[in-house]
């Protein structure tokens, strides 16, 4: 079902820094539009310029800002749905707090559209972000980068974003012609404060960086710096469908979401790292480093048996080691189809009932988004 063409925003209201809009409506339109009346939607996904807020409440998505600012459910104030017998109910409120009855709103964001379509959404904003200063740091070794993460954390530090690439990842940026990066370097960390006097904590926290073992640095003084900077993080999608074009066959790729405690982010980034050797696969890593969410993404050709078997085992793997590592199998997109074996091994017998339950109760024909996440 889309619902790309109930793409109104119906409201905005700076008294309450609110925003009711339809699911349609494309992310970054959102955000320009709110920031009109110098107010700031912070969800943002590295594809907001085409992600939509229907997909973004359905999956509970996050983006760059995430660490400082939270996910698309911290925002979801109300929501209408539509039920699987045709019925449009509302939940939630306007107001700031609210606890009548359960948390409904809640129970939709991330549901995947299996337990009601998502109609229109009441969405908290807050006040315009004051300017922002970046910098990048470049590690030998993905211990290191996550070393630095955890001294910033520990620090104190409450960057506004703090995104890591790994040794893969950073070397197709830097083919692509970030001028920024160093090549040869394993592991790349993008940092933004958006603190009053951002550029005292960027410089405290380069020195962390440097403590931790950063061999490359780069600072920026002014708005320009910190665009080209963030540039490098959006560039990872068109670097690895460059990777994607040269491969022989037909090339695709699983993009998977993996989220661990953020002490064990670089042990995460290391098993991958193994795993992409022993299938002998092309497997890159980024993410959220503020908030242990990683995303793989594991590339074959979709017409080679072989490898596809291949992909599959290096899928299961990754999702493995992040379960050992005191992980979760997804961060923000969600269950769908690929994760359901793995979604049975993360919950307890007891969640499983209480899970098949509420879709039965909701759903019992088994018509939205049939196969998603539970089988009825």
């Amino acid at each position: 079902m889309s619902m790309t063409a109930m793409n109104r925003i119906l409201e905005i209201d700076p008294a309450d820094r609110l925003v009711r809009c339809e699911p349609g409506v494309v992310t970054a339109e959102l955000a320009a539009a709110v920031a009109g009346h110098g107010l700031f939607y912070p969800p943002d996904p590295v594809s907001g310029q085409t992600c939509t807020i229907g997909g973004n409440l359905a999956t509970g998505a996050g983006g760059v800002c995430c660490v400082k600012y939270g996910v698309s459910a911290d925002y979801a104030l109300g929501l209408s749905v539509v039920l699987a017998d045709g019925t449009l109910t509302r939940t939630g409120r306007r107001t700031v707090k609210g606890v009548a009855g359960y948390d409904l709103t809640r129970l939709f964001v991330g549901s995947e559209g299996t337990l009601g379509v998502i109609v229109e959404a009441t969405l908290a904003l807050r006040p315009a972000r004051p300017p922002a200063l970046a910098m990048l740091a470049q590690f030998r070794s993905a211990r290191e980068a996550g070393d630095a993460v955890a001294a910033i954390v520990a620090a104190g530090h409450v960057p506004s974003a703090l995104e890591l690439m790994d040794r893969a990842t950073t070397r197709a940026v830097v083919d692509l012609g970030h001028p920024l990066l160093a090549s040869g370097e394993a592991a790349t960390l993008i940092v933004e404060s958006d603190a009053p006097d951002p550029g005292t904590h960027i410089a405290a926290m380069a020195e962390l960086c440097r403590a931790a073992g950063a061999i490359h640095l780069e600072l920026a003084s002014d708005a320009e710096r910190t665009a080209e900077i963030l540039r490098a993080r959006r560039l990872i999608s068109p670097a690895v469908y460059k990777i994607l074009e040269g491969m022989p066959g037909r090339p695709t790729a699983f993009i998977e979401d993996v989220a661990v405690p953020r002490s064990r982010l670089a042990a995460m980034i290391e098993r991958i790292e193994e795993i992409s050797a022993r299938y002998g696969l092309y497997i890159s890593a980024t993410g959220h480093a503020g908030d242990g969410n990683l995303h793989p993404l594991v590339l074959f050709d979709q017409d080679d048996e072989g490898e596809v078997r291949k992909a599959e085992n290096a899928y299961d793997a990754i999702m493995a080691a992040g379960a050992e590592l005191g992980g979760t199998i997804t961060g923000e997109h969600g269950v769908g189809l690929l994760k359901r074996d793995w979604l049975r091994r993360e919950l307890d017998p007891a969640a499983l009932l209480l899970q098949h339950a509420l879709k039965r109760m909701l759903d019992p024909s088994g018509i939205l988004n049939p196969g998603k996440v539970f089988d009825v």
